[in-house]
């Protein structure tokens, strides 16, 4: 034996087999679940000590692992939300122009509905009393017809076969441009409808249930008949609820001014509609009553 064999290192290598070299398992393979959680490699450990607390639950939550039943849940949540985002967004392009609005037009307009309100409640006590006439009459044939007559009348003037006076405003809108379409002056008609005018003559036509009002060459034909600038609305009604409805945010006025039109509201206590309609007949419609 020679001195070199005989050093106590050398002969414990002889003794111990040759040192393999250790196959590299790849990243994707788990250890089989027969494995005591204790035998895991030691590579294995240290990788593990290595990791921070957020990289590991960076690699629990990504890449995300959805069952059917989160997925599902996920797509309601998600249809949820844009139903109540298309909702919000809806409402809120409906109330822009109150939220626009100064507080003295928010007055007017809660003023006016108030008004439509008890002008409804009016005519109801009105029938309602007509009803109870009927009721208690000890003529009722002569009340009946009475009450005809009246009504008769009251129909001619929504007709225009009757002519009709009364407190009202004069609406002049003055068109120098050109600009003032047939539906600019049909929003005015409709507006001053919906705030209880009773009566309406536009530069000599009487408005009726069915007029109907065109563009002709520059000007406005109603029902057929030619009008030109300055327009003139005779309107009977309550004054103090016709001209709020004209000036309201983003009403008729405001309309007519974007179009470089001058429109002016005078009240009146005496207005006058003397412009007639002849009386039609239907052609198919009789009355049902026996």
């Amino acid at each position: 034996m020679s001195d070199h064999d005989g050093q106590p290192s050398n002969r414990l290598r002889k003794e111990l087999p040759a040192e393999l070299p250790s196959a590299r398992l790849p990243a994707a393979d788990v250890p089989s679940s027969d494995t005591p959680a204790g035998d895991a490699p030691e590579g294995d450990r240290s990788a593990s000590a290595g990791l921070t607390g957020r990289d590991r639950l960076f690699a629990g939550l990504w890449p995300p692992r959805l069952t059917r039943a989160q997925l599902i849940v996920a797509l309601l949540l998600f249809g949820l939300g844009f139903g109540l985002a298309v909702q919000v967004a809806s409402n809120s392009e409906s109330d822009g122009a109150l939220r626009g609005a100064r507080q003295e037009d928010l007055v007017r307009i809660l003023d006016e509905l108030d008004d439509r309100t008890q002008r409804l409640e009016d005519e109801k006590q009105g029938l309602e009393k007509q009803r109870d006439e009927l009721e208690n009459s000890s003529d009722q044939a002569e009340e009946a017809r009475r009450q005809t007559l009246e009504k008769e009348r009251q129909l001619g003037i929504l007709a225009g076969t009757v002519a009709a006076q009364g407190p009202g405003i004069t609406v002049t809108i003055e068109d120098t441009k050109g600009a003032v379409e047939a539906d600019m002056l049909l929003d005015a008609i409709q507006e001053l409808r919906a705030a209880g005018a009773e009566a309406i003559q536009v530069n000599g036509v009487r408005v009726v249930a069915g007029t109907y009002l065109t563009d002709s060459d520059k000007s406005v034909s109603v029902d057929g008949n030619k009008i030109n600038a300055p327009y003139r609305f005779q309107v009977i009604g309550k004054p103090q609820d016709l001209e709020p409805a004209l000036n309201i945010p983003g009403g008729v006025v405001q309309t007519l001014e974007k179009e470089q039109a001058t429109v002016t509201v005078e009240q009146s206590s005496k207005i006058v509609v003397d412009a007639l309609r002849a009386a039609e007949r239907p052609d198919y419609a009789r009355s049902s009553s026996q």
